[in-house]
């Protein structure tokens, strides 16, 4: 060591020893600033027609579509381990120009929410609020040739927030990145008597390759183009920042931002700066890249699942969407 960089007592012997407080687990243990906890996990499911459907995505080690009755027993499952927050995504039986599976009252996620409600009460729903699930062009609104319409597809998100609402969910994400819409959906979950069901925003969603795998799960990749009219260019900081006043002006309970990783900047800042809980999306990308490199024996699967954790937690969400939720929970049971 450097004596210039020590600092040196009387006799000459270090006063400063930083080691003293990683010698052994227990100490580490104890002056351990970040600590990741299973109530902050949000676990993702895909819900999907038929019935005894558990089909495993092929980019997405351990991740499954699955069908209602399935989505009930992984549900009880998760909230036996502790994981106590599920948001649903859901792949209809059939698309059209519309997305109306998105706000059909019998509609595959309104059914999984019933069915979640009714056989294990204890486990919090929150939904992904989008028409790219449904439609059968893959993009996340309405069209007019290739250009979405911003307003009218606003309309269409209301009714989806209110319908997942009377099915019985919990909290409400809108992930469509339309200008408005949290306003809106505000507003119509207030007139429909909706006025205590909290909206996770994500606000701040980067048109990010990251997303690939997802796509797969779901089944909304677009049919032509890209999401970057509406998605956030990746380049962009300040912007993140604009996004998040506006949407938490409009009535956001909380603000999430999407990717996790990439953006810890982001998050970071948004802790900072603003007074509501930040959610962070830790996406599919992230969840694969970390699954391939140990399938090839180049990291540790579980440390790198937990230190990737703890960082997103570290820069200060204190919610975080993830597709480990499973994976850290058995692995504190053990």
């Amino acid at each position: 060591m450097n004596d210039t960089t020590a600092s040196i007592g009387t006799a000459g012997h270090l006063t400063n020893r930083p080691r003293r407080l990683r010698r052994t687990a227990a100490i580490r243990g104890m002056v351990r600033e970040t600590r990741l906890e299973l109530d902050g996990l949000i676990q993702p499911l895909f819900v999907c027609p038929g019935t005894g459907i558990r089909a495993e995505v092929g980019s997405m080690p351990e991740v499954y579509q699955l069908s209602v009755d399935q989505i009930v027993e992984e549900s009880r499952e998760l909230l036996g381990l502790g994981v106590k927050s599920v948001i649903l995504f859901g792949i209809p039986e059939s698309k059209d120009a519309e997305g109306t599976g998105a706000y059909a009252d019998d509609g595959i996620v309104q059914r999984a929410i019933r069915a979640i409600k009714a056989a294990v009460p204890g486990m919090t729903v929150v939904t992904d609020v989008c028409l790219c699930e449904y439609t059968d062009h893959g993009h996340c609104g309405l069209l007019d040739g290739e250009h979405i319409l911003n307003d009218p597809t606003v309309d269409l998100l209301v009714r989806a927030a209110i319908s997942h609402a009377d099915a019985g969910a919990d909290i409400i994400a809108p992930s469509d990145m339309m200008d408005g819409r949290i306003g809106a959906i505000r507003r119509g979950l207030d007139a429909a008597g909706y006025h205590d069901i909290p909206i996770i925003s994500y606000a701040v969603k980067y048109a990010s390759s990251f997303y690939g795998p997802f796509r797969e799960a779901a089944g909304s990749t677009p049919s032509f183009g890209d999401r970057r009219s509406h998605q956030m260019d990746p380049a962009n900081f300040r912007e993140a920042l604009r996004e998040a006043r506006l949407d938490l002006a409009e009535g956001a309970d909380i603000i999430m931002v999407k990717p996790a990783l990439p953006y810890l900047d982001v998050i970071k800042t948004l802790y900072d700066t603003t007074d509501v809980p930040i959610a962070a999306y830790q996406v599919s990308g992230e969840y694969a890249m970390i699954h391939a490199a140990a399938r090839n024996g180049w990291l540790d699967l579980d440390g790198a699942m937990k230190e990737s954790l703890l960082c997103i937690r570290r820069a200060g969400a204190s919610i975080i969407v993830t597709y480990f939720a499973k994976r850290l929970a058995q692995g504190m049971r053990k």
